[in-house]
């Protein structure tokens, strides 16, 4: 069941202006603070989350986190985790961990639909065993759930065709160089080893690029 503190004055105060407030209780009862089999089973299947974050200056952030079904693993009743990938370099989500750790997750199925919210503080880990559980992963968060609760799915898009991005690492199988590195105009900023590679490959022309971006091109 979620807290007293879930609601805060600004929550009660439009529940009574719309005459919720009965029903605002009645689905925290639905609330939990720790993970039951199903809750269990959903996340564990899930191969997106949208994760929010704040910054340092205080504004929320939201990040989409993509992967194989089964990167995000609930390692006990209270605590899930999952891999941070090579990215833009910009570090954004884990930057803001780092700072602070609340955080948001929201999982979202479109095959059934459904949806499921979690609340939590975050940390980040570099331990060899946690990272021994994900290729390629350069870092590992930890959530520390504070509340779980499913979402109604009522204005959730029902869609089915959609296949796992080739650039999510996976055992045994060579993860392709990002073409988006291979652009000029970062081919003086990237890490010594990409420089390498994306002179290797040769550059992409930006236009190009952004063109097979709007067509929804795999490899980019």
């Amino acid at each position: 069941m979620i807290g007293d503190t879930f609601y805060g004055p600004q929550h009660r105060e439009l529940q009574e202006r719309f005459r919720t407030v009965p029903l605002a209780d009645r689905l925290g009862m639905f609330a939990a603070n720790e993970f039951d089999p199903v809750r269990t089973a959903f996340v564990q299947a899930a191969d997106m989350f949208f994760l929010s974050t704040v910054d340092h200056l205080g504004r929320p952030t939201v990040s989409y986190k993509g992967g194989a079904p089964g990167f995000v693993q609930v390692v006990d009743p209270t605590t899930l985790m999952f891999p941070s990938y090579d990215g833009n370099g910009m570090y954004l989500s884990m930057g803001n961990v780092a700072a602070n750790p609340a955080v948001g997750l929201l999982f979202i199925s479109f095959e059934r639909p459904q949806r499921m919210r979690i609340q939590g503080n975050a940390s980040i880990s570099t331990h060899e065993k946690d990272l021994a559980r994900y290729p390629e992963a350069e870092m590992v968060v930890r959530v520390a759930i504070t509340e779980v609760f499913t979402n109604c799915p009522r204005y959730v898009h029902r869609q089915s065709d959609h296949e796992i991005s080739r650039y999510v690492p996976r055992d045994g199988v060579d993860t392709p160089f990002a073409e988006w590195k291979r652009i000029e105009v970062f081919g003086d900023v990237l890490r010594p080893e990409d420089v390498a590679r994306a002179k290797e490959l040769g550059a992409v022309d930006p236009a190009e690029w952004d063109e097979r971006v709007q067509r929804g091109h795999p490899e980019v």
